[in-house]
């Protein structure tokens, strides 16, 4: 037993730190990591049962787990003998350091991740177009936001241009309007296509009647009258819609007689001399 108290005692090479608070600060970082495990899983778990938006939430947990893990940290440097006040003393000193040069814009990120999980512009699982991105938010941290695109491409943004940029969110609203494009020939008959393409918008069964289908005149092209059909659907529903009715007034103005969808094309007049 001497021996073995004789060893704990003993220093490290070129330092005065003893065995014994080695052994101390690893006993305390192993079992701090596995009881802030502990703590955060069961502090998720209160969570869920709360009112809270699921980005709220994780962000809380996120915010708690890095707390926990820094006191985990500040126990095992104690246990090496250092006073506990002049570590944080310490630690607040390089901290106000950072601020003032290079991490300035961690701070801006970690600020604006709170704005974002609190005012909600954005939220899990919404479809938004953020920074010329789209795709599907998986999840805001405490640094960046997470998009999955619709290729599955996972994008990292930092929260700060989340925040400071425009915000397209494809899938806050319960409806949304669809839009599809076609062009007519010049000879064909706008009376007979107008009709054709409604009666198409009106027989779809995800098409809402309120606001009713409607269809506009939107260019006189070189070589083609363009119109698009306009038409109101659940968000849920919008590619489905979107897809049917593009290839459905492809068919449709196929079939019917007068009615052309042209290709572009140029007319040379060559002049003999």
């Amino acid at each position: 037993m001497t021996d073995v108290a004789d060893l704990l005692q003993e220093t490290l090479p070129f330092t005065d730190i003893t065995v014994f608070q080695l052994l101390a600060a690893l006993i305390i970082l192993v079992a701090g990591w596995v009881i802030t495990k502990i703590i955060v899983t069961l502090f998720r778990k209160q969570l869920e049962k709360t009112k809270l938006a699921e980005l709220v939430a994780e962000l809380l947990a996120r915010f708690f787990s890095m707390l926990l893990y820094v006191i985990v940290i500040l126990l095992a440097v104690e246990a090496f003998g250092f006073s506990m006040n002049s570590v944080i003393f310490a630690l607040s000193a390089v901290i106000a350091m950072v601020l003032g040069f290079d991490l300035q814009d961690s701070v801006t990120n970690l600020v604006s991740g709170v704005l974002i999980a609190a005012l909600r512009p954005i939220d899990k699982d919404e479809v938004v177009e953020v920074e010329g991105k789209t795709g599907k938010v998986t999840a805001v941290g405490l640094m960046a936001t997470e998009i999955l695109s619709y290729d599955n491409k996972f994008i990292t943004i930092p929260n700060k241009l989340v925040w400071e940029s425009a915000i397209v969110n494809h899938t806050r609203m319960p409806t949304r309007r669809v839009d599809v494009a076609v062009g007519i020939s010049y000879e064909s008959d706008l009376k007979k296509a107008i009709p054709v393409a409604m009666d198409l918008m009106k027989a779809h069964s995800l098409v809402l009647t309120d606001p009713e289908p409607a269809i506009v005149t939107t260019e006189l092209a070189d070589s083609s009258v363009n119109l698009q059909l306009r038409t109101w659907t659940n968000t849920g529903d919008f590619w489905t819609v979107k897809l049917d009715l593009t290839n459905g007034i492809l068919e449709a103005f196929s079939r019917e007689e007068g009615i052309e969808i042209p290709y572009p094309q140029l007319d040379v007049h060559l002049e003999q001399k």
